[in-house]
């Protein structure tokens, strides 16, 4: 496994590129976001996919999330109401998972039974750098061990992955968790999970 530290701020652009190319070429890496450290690969890439299920254990049946760089082409991937739209654009980039319908665009092995995909934009520049520059989403799904236990220091995380995965990046030891998962595929909204993130706003509504 290609490991690479980057500065949590200003990451550099050399590494972002080496992380691309290997992500274009239907590898899979590690990557941090804003609560907790991600394994992913290129959303169009079923083979992939296929080797991040395998990586955490899944049948292939899991809802794995994906990350865009922006609420710009958030349309692409799924339906998006009113709601949906000033809901997401307050709130993001930020600590949330929200599931919408999805559009056609996205593969299949990603919608859930209900025809619903989530998607993330994550406060971190390294997450929204990778999506940004590789031109497509970036499965999200947090790295855990065999326990189902998430990892946050950087070291331990090599010394698990290293043969399982491509290339890391790096950018110290995260102490966050999972990124709240916010149901607003309907008319009400519904709290999934409760994580990172205040989902005060989304009881009130309800």
């Amino acid at each position: 496994m290609e490991f690479y530290e980057l500065h949590p701020v200003t990451p550099q652009l050399r590494f972002i590129n080496k992380a691309v190319e290997v992500l274009r070429n239907g590898g899979v890496i590690i990557y941090p976001t804003d609560t907790v450290y991600g394994i992913g690969c290129d959303i169009y890439n079923q083979e992939a996919l296929r080797r991040v299920h395998d990586i955490k254990h899944e049948a292939g049946t899991k809802l794995f999330s994906f990350i865009c760089p922006d609420l710009k082409d958030i349309a692409k991937y799924a339906k998006v109401s009113d709601y949906a739209y000033k809901t997401m654009k307050k709130l993001l980039p930020g600590p949330y998972t929200f599931v919408l319908p999805a559009a056609r665009e996205v593969p299949k092995k990603l919608w859930t039974k209900r025809k619903t995909v989530g998607i993330r934009v994550p406060n971190h520049p390294v997450a929204l750098m990778l999506a940004k520059e590789l031109g497509n989403p970036i499965v999200s799904t947090s790295v855990t061990n065999r326990k189902g236990d998430i990892l946050f220091d950087p070291e331990e995380i090599r010394f698990v992955f290293n043969t399982q995965v491509d290339l890391m990046l790096s950018s110290g030891a995260l102490d966050g968790k999972p990124s709240s998962i916010i149901d607003i595929s309907n008319e009400e909204p519904e709290v999934i999970r409760e994580g990172a993130g205040d989902v005060s706003l989304f009881y009130s509504v309800a």
